[in-house]
């Protein structure tokens, strides 16, 4: 009877340890298949992104070959003023020629036969170049309105993959947004560290409300000659509020402070709220569709780490 006890117990524990094995086998292998199911997800998820991002980079190349194509046929139609210019001579000329002695002569008169040929194929190209210039005008509106969508579209991407704490050579500018380093700079050396920060902060922020505010438009207009109806519009530094800054700051918040203001009425003179614009920060100026499409394509690897 004891023997008979021990075998089935043994038998009991011999199968509990082979289920034990088994469930372990299988355990492992749902493991595997849910670790290549998530790479495989991965992957794919990778290459959707990869080709969004091929997708709008194409669509960026293709706007800008078009707009390419439209300046170069705009050079072409600077031949329109010369165009109009040789009908113009060519009419007087038919005139004069008109007026001169005896309309029997022959040679005077093969000369206008020719003349006037020549005066109706110009009429011709210039009806033709002039047709052409108004379907190039609204082309290049369209193309104009194309690559500003492309240019909100790749601020957009640039806003969720870079780090607002990290400078790169192609990025994101806010204009009309005042830098708050100079005024850092000033009153650290007016108070200690942390009431320093406090003062910047507050009075960059209390300066920033002034440029936002449309009813202050500290600006006057100057002409580049006179009797010369070109305008241009600069930053009125006789004006009380700004004169008052640089004397109580200091010229680096005072250039800080100006400089905004000079983006703000460029970019948004009638909202006066800051704007984003693609920026090329080595060179300071704002960054071509080219640039930055290229600056994508060289770090896309990098952008999507961080994204």
């Amino acid at each position: 009877m004891q023997q008979v006890e021990r075998d089935y117990y043994s038998g009991i524990v011999e199968e509990v340890k082979n289920l034990t094995d088994e469930v372990e086998g299988k355990k492992r292998k749902l493991e595997c298949w849910s670790k290549e199911l998530d790479e495989r997800q991965a992957l794919t998820e990778f290459d959707r992104q990869k080709l969004d991002e091929e997708k709008k980079i194409k669509k960026m190349r293709e706007k800008e070959a078009a707009l390419h194509k439209i300046l170069q046929l705009e050079k072409e139609l600077d031949a329109k003023q010369k165009l109009e210019l040789e009908i113009k001579s060519l009419k007087a000329k038919i005139q004069m020629m008109k007026h001169l002695g005896n309309a029997n002569n022959a040679d005077l008169q093969k000369k206008l036969e020719v003349m006037t040929a020549e005066l109706g194929q110009k009429d011709e190209d210039l009806a033709y170049v002039e047709s052409l210039n108004q379907t190039l005008i609204m082309k290049e509106r369209q193309i104009n309105d194309e690559l500003q969508e492309g240019r909100k579209e790749l601020i957009q991407v640039l806003k969720d993959t870079l780090s607002s704490t990290v400078r790169t050579t192609i990025g994101i500018k806010r204009m009309g947004e005042i830098d708050e380093k100079p005024f850092l700079n000033t009153f650290k050396q007016r108070f200690p560290p942390e009431e320093a920060q406090l003062q910047a902060s507050t009075q960059c922020s209390l300066w920033q409300q002034y440029l936002n505010n449309p009813e202050w438009h500290p600006f006057k207009i100057i002409y580049y000659a006179e009797g010369n109806s070109e305008i241009q519009e600069i930053v009125d530094e006789e004006d009380e509020r700004l004169q008052n800054l640089k004397l109580e700051l200091g010229d680096d918040i005072y250039m800080a402070v100006v400089t905004a203001l000079k983006e703000l009425n460029e970019y948004n003179p009638s909202g006066r709220y800051v704007i984003p614009e693609l920026w090329n920060f080595k060179e300071e100026r704002k960054a071509t569709l080219k640039e930055v499409i290229a600056y994508i394509v060289k770090n896309i690897k990098t952008l999507k780490r961080k994204r």
